[in-house]
C-alpha cells in the first residue's frame, strides 16, 4: 500500500466523485478499508463539508462504548509533517461533544450542515453519558517530533499516519493466480460476439467439453476463485447433470438444456477458427465444469457446452456484477453472494496471515480447504457473533439472517477482527467438548443451547477485569498457540461452572417442559442468565470458586 500523493487518488476511485473533497473520500476509503465499515455506512459517518465545525466523521461505536469523532487531512508532499497545531485543533473540535450543553450549541450553530444532521441520526444527545468521547486523525503523512510529544500527553486521540497505514493495510481483494491462456477449436460453429462497450466484449460459442476440462485449475479448484461457491459434491442437479454425461446419446443436444458456462478472461483474442483467452476464471458453471472434469472418460467430440466468454478486467466492478447476476439462480444462497463481499475476503486474507498455520476461515460452499486445518465456517462464525457479540442468542436459529438482514451489525464492525474470529471459534471449541456435561441431553444437543452457553459465557467475563479485557481485545490472548491454549484451560473451567448451574436450573423444571420455545424465548434465556451469572459472582466473593481473571493467570504460569 501506498498513500502518497498522488498514488492515493488510485485507491480512492470509488469515493471521489464530483461533489466530494478528496478528504471526504479518504476518510470513507479509511472506514471501509480499516475500520471495516461496509461501504454505505463508511459514505453515512462522514460530514466533510463546509459548515461542520472540524468535525470530518462521526461513528458510534457500540463495541468499545466510545463515540469516535473523525479528522482527515490528505497531505500533497510526502516531506510534510503534522505538527501539534494541527493536532490542538483537533482536541478544539473533540471538545464540542464533551458536554450535552456544548454538542448542543453544535447542533444549533450548524445549521444545515451535515454534522447537525448526522448527530441528530445518531442520537448523540441521548447516548452521550454513556459514552466515552474519542479522536481520531487520519493523515497520508506521519507525525512531527512535536506531535508526537504532543499526542504522548493526550489519552484519548489516536493517529494513524502513512507508516501504520502503509504497514497495517490488509488487502480485501482475492489473491489473483491468473491462469495460463487457453485456445479453443470454434470451427464447427459460428461465434456470436457482443460488445457492451469498446472495451468490454463478450463471445458466445459452442465449445468441446473435452477442450474444457483440460483447463488448469479445475482439479485444485483455483479457476473458479471468483465464482460463489465451490464443488457442492453429489447435489440432486449434479446428479444429473452426470447422468446426462454418461448418456452419449444425449451428448448433441447437452446445450439444449444446459444454462452453459461463463469466463471472464483479460485478454481474449478470436483468430479465424480459434479463441484464446488468457488470465482467466470461470465465475459461472463450477458444478457442471467439475462434473464434466470428473467423468472426462465420457466425453465425446459431439458434446458442447455453450460458453461465454467477456473480456473485462478480472479485478473490477463490473466482473463482480457479472459474477453475481449470472449466479442468480435456484440454490445459490445469500452466503454465496457474499463470497466475494470485501469484509469476508478481508477476514480470509488476515487469518491466513496470522493463523494460516492452524485455521482456514471457509467463506464459501464447496471451498477446498487446505489438508490438515481447521476450518472456520464464515456462517458459524456469524451466529456465533451473534450469540456473543450482539448478544441475540435467541434468534440464532433464523440463520438466514447472517447474511441477510444481521450481515453489516455481525461483520462490518471495527472490533470484527482474525484476532476476534480465533477467539470466538476457541470458545465454541470449548463449549463444543462440554455439551455432553449437560444431563439433560434432549437439551444437550439442541443447538440453540450451546449459543445461549455463549451468552452467559460473555455476562460472567463482563463482570471480570481480565474478562473485559478478552473481549474488548483477545489479541494477547490468541496471539500464539500458547496463548489460544492457555485461553481454552481458562475458560475451560469457567464453562465447568456455568453447566453445573444450568443443570441445577434444568432440574427443576417439570418433565414436559418445552426447551426449545423457551431458548427462542428472549425473557426466558435473559432470566436464565440473570441466574446463572449472579449465582457464579457469589460463589467468586465468597473465595469457592476462582475467577476467570485467576484461571487465565493460572494457565499463564502452568505453561510458562
Amino acid at each position: 500500500m501506498n498513500v502518497n500523493y498522488p498514488e492515493i487518488l488510485q485507491e480512492l476511485e470509488y469515493y471521489n466523485i464530483e461533489g466530494r473533497t478528496e478528504s471526504a473520500s479518504f476518510l470513507m476509503w479509511y472506514l471501509e478499508k480499516y475500520f471495516r465499515l461496509d461501504q454505505q455506512l463508511a459514505i453515512d459517518s462522514v460530514c466533510d463539508n463546509k459548515g461542520d465545525k472540524g468535525v470530518d466523521g462521526i461513528y458510534l461505536n457500540e463495541g468499545l462504548g466510545t463515540i469516535d469523532i473523525f479528522q482527515t487531512k490528505i497531505v500533497q508532499s510526502d516531506k510534510k509533517t503534522i505538527g501539534d497545531s494541527t493536532l490542538k485543533e483537533f482536541i478544539g473540535t473533540i471538545d464540542q461533544f464533551t458536554t450535552k450543553e456544548k454538542l448542543e450549541n453544535l447542533i444549533k450553530t450548524a445549521g444545515k450542515a451535515q454534522v447537525a444532521s448526522l448527530i441528530k441520526r445518531l442520537d448523540l444527545l441521548e447516548k452521550l453519558d454513556a459514552y466515552k468521547i474519542r479522536g481520531i486523525f487520519v493523515t497520508n503523512v506521519d507525525l512531527s517530533n512535536d506531535g508526537e510529544a504532543f499526542l504522548n500527553e493526550i489519552s484519548y486521540v489516536e493517529f494513524f499516519g502513512k507508516t501504520i497505514l502503509e504497514e497495517h493495510y490488509i488487502s480485501d481483494k482475492k489473491e489473483i493466480n491468473l491462469l495460463t491462456e487457453a485456445t479453443f477449436d470454434v470451427s464447427e460453429n459460428e461465434t456470436t460476439k457482443y460488445y457492451a462497450d469498446a472495451e468490454t466484449i463478450t463471445y458466445i460459442a459452442p465449445i468441446k467439453a473435452g477442450e474444457l476440462v483440460m483447463l488448469e485449475g479445475i482439479n485444485d479448484q483455483s479457476i473458479f476463485d471468483y465464482n460463489v461457491r465451490g464443488a457442492l459434491g453429489n447435489t440432486k442437479i449434479n446428479k444429473g447433470i452426470v447422468r446426462s454425461i454418461k448418456d452419449t446419446s444425449l451428448h448433441k443436444q447437452f446445450p439444449l438444456f444446459h444454462n452453459g458456462i461463463t469466463i471472464v478472461a483479460e485478454n481474449v483474442d478470436k483468430n479465424d477458427d480459434k479463441l484464446t483467452i488468457k488470465n482467466f476464471y470461470v465465475v459461472n458453471g463450477c458444478q457442471s465444469l467439475t462434473s464434466l472434469y470428473r467423468n472426462k472418460l465420457y466425453l465425446t467430440d459431439d458434446l458442447k457446452i455453450l460458453t461465454k466468454v467477456i473480456k473485462v478486467p478480472i479485478d473490477s466492478t463490473l466482473s463482480s456484477k457479472i459474477t453475481e447476476y449470472s449466479n442468480s439462480q435456484n440454490g445459490v444462497k445469500p452466503r454465496d453472494f457474499k463470497s466475494y463481499n470485501q469484509i469476508q475476503i478481508r477476514l480470509q486474507n488476515e487469518i491466513s496471515g496470522r493463523f494460516g498455520d492452524e485455521y482456514y476461515y471457509e467463506i464459501k460452499r464447496g471451498d477446498k480447504t487446505p489438508d490438515g486445518l481447521k476450518v472456520i465456517s464464515n456462517e458459524s462464525m456469524g451466529v456465533f457473533l451473534m450469540s456473543f457479540d450482539i448478544e441475540e442468542p435467541w434468534n440464532t436459529h433464523r440463520k438466514y439472517q447472517v447474511f441477510e438482514d444481521a450481515y453489516n451489525k455481525l461483520f462490518a464492525r471495527p472490533e470484527v477482527t482474525a484476532y476476534r474470529i480465533i477467539f470466538i471459534q476457541v470458545l465454541d471449541e470449548v463449549l463444543t467438548s462440554k455439551m455432553t456435561d449437560i444431563e439433560n441431553q434432549l437439551i444437550a444437543r439442541y443447538a440453540l443451547t450451546k449459543y445461549a452457553l455463549m451468552y452467559i459465557t460473555k455476562g460472567i467475563l463482563l463482570n471480570d477485569e481480565t474478562g473485559k479485557l478478552l473481549i474488548k481485545k483477545p489479541n494477547n490472548f490468541v496471539k500464539d498457540v500458547k496463548d489460544r491454549n492457555n485461553l481454552s484451560e481458562a475458560l475451560s473451567i469457567i464453562i465447568d461452572d456455568i453447566i453445573i448451574d444450568l443443570n441445577a436450573e434444568v432440574g427443576d423444571l417439570d418433565e414436559d417442559f418445552d426447551y426449545k420455545s423457551s431458548l427462542r424465548n428472549d425473557e426466558w434465556v435473559k432470566k436464565l442468565n440473570r441466574n446463572i451469572v449472579s449465582n457464579y459472582l457469589k460463589q467468586i466473593r465468597r473465595k469457592r470458586i476462582p475467577s476467570f481473571k485467576e484461571e487465565w493467570e493460572r494457565a499463564v504460569d502452568n505453561n510458562v
